[in-house]
């Protein structure tokens, strides 16, 4: 299977990179991450003309219709470049409003905004009680006049505070569905927001709501199912945004060991260390081909086909960046952990990667009880 980026793709990455290179470069991030926001509207103005908040909706609603690989090329030099801004939480709930609305009226107007950049989206896919389950729902929905209303608590729900609607999984009449809440329609009324900064620079937020108003999605695919592919969606771009990261800490990694010197040379040039940088790239050139892999099997009609390649990718990602994050802090010294390198930030970021929709065990576990998995005799 051929993994090359073609012209488009690889102009569309470039075009960002040097963005990026120029406008995002480590300080500035983390003069980003000190303010009480968190995140930057110049920044998301810039992507937005940049042309990446259109390109996951539909041609339809204003958009590229970029693909998952696409979305792999944009999320690879994010991941690279430490970003902050709540791209991948509306990106998700792009592909929410894709999958579970109807491509029409409220549902066609809220994918048009966001192709714009007018608004931010983010989905809730966590509760308090249910670790990595995002079937363990207890937010509940009743009906209401021509609406719903929402009762429960979500939690760790990325770029939650700074999205301008969120998408909420809850239990109606026993099943899930899935349900649109505006944030500025609540005016601290019906839903409660707590924002905090989580280990890796980002933002997340806890909500409580308390028979809010809300909007079901109400498209032909809506439910339970709907909402695992979702989540796979969103790991999918994180196992590319995680690629990226692997090959900044990689490079920063050479990088310091070319500067730093013991009995007189640089230790690049010992042996030993060598051969550890070469076991950093493997993972990350595995890490990267099974991520590839995952991004072209979530568009499969077959859904075991598509858990199968998202869980080996997580698996595998998440190896690598245990892998590559540990020998690079012992590769740096005491600087490595440190927050005036940005190693130690990667590091925190592939951290929290890892655990997002599922760590390690977890996709092992379900990988393992997809149908054609047999366990060998001893």
């Amino acid at each position: 299977m051929d993994f090359t980026f073609n012209d488009e793709q690889q102009q569309f990455a470039d075009a960002l990179r040097r963005y990026l290179d120029k406008n995002y470069g480590f300080e500035a991030r983390q003069s980003i991450v000190r303010t009480e926001a968190g995140v930057s509207d110049t920044h998301w103005s810039a992507f937005t003309e940049l042309g990446l908040t259109a390109l996951p909706v539909p041609e339809a609603q204003g958009g590229f219709s970029g693909s998952p690989v696409d979305m792999l090329v944009v999320m690879q030099e994010l991941g690279r470049a430490l970003v902050i801004e709540p791209y991948w939480a509306t990106a998700v709930g792009i592909e929410a409003l894709r999958l579970a609305g109807t491509g029409e009226g409220d549902d066609a107007q809220l994918l048009e905004r966001a192709a714009a950049g007018e608004i931010k989206l983010a989905v809730a896919f966590h509760e308090p009680a249910a670790r990595y389950d995002i079937f363990t729902v207890e937010t509940t929905a009743t009906k209401r006049g021509e609406g719903y209303v929402l009762t429960g608590r979500k939690s760790v729900v990325q770029h939650g505070a700074q999205a301008d609607y969120w998408i909420v999984p809850a239990r109606l009449d026993g099943e899930i569905a899935l349900f649109v809440v505006e944030r500025a329609a609540q005016s601290g009324q019906n839903a409660q927001v707590t924002d905090y900064r989580t280990i890796d620079g980002q933002r997340a937020a806890t909500l409580t709501f308390e028979a809010t108003p809300a909007r079901r999605l109400a498209g032909a695919h809506a439910g339970a199912a709907t909402l695992e592919r979702i989540a796979d969606y969103g790991i999918v771009l994180l196992c590319a945004e995680a690629v990226g990261a692997l090959d900044a800490l990689n490079h920063a990694t050479a990088e310091y060991t070319k500067q730093r010197q013991q009995f007189g040379v640089p230790i690049a040039r010992f042996q030993s260390l060598q051969h550890r940088m070469v076991e950093m790239l493997i993972h990350a050139e595995q890490a990267r081909s099974i991520s590839y892999l995952a991004a072209v099997r979530y568009a499969s009609d077959d859904a075991d086909e598509r858990r199968r390649a998202v869980s080996a990718a997580k698996v595998r990602i998440g190896q690598a960046a245990r892998f590559v994050g540990q020998q690079a802090v012992q590769l740096h010294g005491g600087m490595g952990v440190t927050n005036e390198v940005a190693a130690a930030h990667l590091f925190k970021r592939l951290a929290i990667i890892e655990t997002t929709l599922g760590d390690v065990d977890h996709h092992l576990e379900r990988f393992a009880s997809l149908p054609g998995f047999a366990v060998a005799e001893v």
